[in-house]
């Protein structure tokens, strides 16, 4: 699935990914696939998540000029961060949906589920980024969760 780059350590991958409605699905499935062969199925569920909401926006929200996506994870041993980084200079708007909106709830999501996020530009336009530790991979969900 993953048709993008590794780097030499092999602990980061990226793919490009139309700007386009089936972006997310393309990345969550490549997710998948890079967790398990670095051991970290246990971080899944949180990690396709995180993906999801951060290509949906960039699909969304980001003025690509018909360029693509690239969807790039990276494996610090500690951390996995997750970046997509779209063309569009312009930084995110994170809002605070009222209770009964439908929509405007992935930076929410994003900001409860990462262990810290954030933009940064690049020479094309930015990344979004978020980071989740990994020691949590291997440990069964706390009562509460």
């Amino acid at each position: 699935m993953i048709t993008g780059a590794a780097d030499e350590s092999g602990r980061a991958r990226q793919m490009t990914l139309p700007a386009a409605a089936q972006a997310a699905g393309l990345a969550r499935a490549a997710t998948r696939e890079v967790l398990a062969s670095w051991g970290l199925a246990g971080l899944e569920e949180t990690a396709v998540l995180l993906v999801s909401e951060l290509v949906g926006n960039a699909v969304r929200h980001a003025r690509t000029g018909g360029h693509g996506l690239v969807l790039r994870l990276e494996n610090a041993g500690t951390w996995l961060r997750i970046e997509v980084h779209d063309a569009d200079p312009r930084p995110p708007r994170p809002s605070t949906p009222a209770g009964l909106d439908e929509s405007g709830f992935g930076f929410v999501l994003v900001d409860a589920l990462a262990g810290k996020w954030g933009v940064r530009e690049t020479t094309t336009g930015k990344a979004v980024w978020a980071e989740l530790d990994t020691g949590a991979a291997g440990k069964p969900p706390e009562a509460g969760d």
